[in-house]
């Protein structure tokens, strides 16, 4: 059994601007926008922090997204 870490190939990515919104990207795909208080917190996390620990910050904001997209697509198909 191996214990591969996906998030060693750093699947995220996020975008600041100067507006204060926050863009995660997950293999170059949008998922989420964060803004106020929330991309405040996010930012403070993410500044100073190694490519493990932002990875694992922007896992945790977008929260399990592809969970949702699944069950929509699989729903469709029957």
């Amino acid at each position: 059994m191996t214990d591969t870490d996906p998030l060693a190939e750093q699947p995220f990515s996020f975008r600041a601007n100067k507006s204060g919104l926050v863009h995660i990207t997950y293999l170059g795909t949008h998922v989420t926008t964060l803004s106020g208080k929330v991309a405040q917190r996010f930012l403070s996390r993410v500044e100073g922090a190694d490519d493990h620990a932002a990875q694992l910050a922007m896992a945790k904001a977008t929260g399990n997204f592809k969970r949702g997209n699944e069950k929509r697509a699989k729903n469709r198909r029957s």
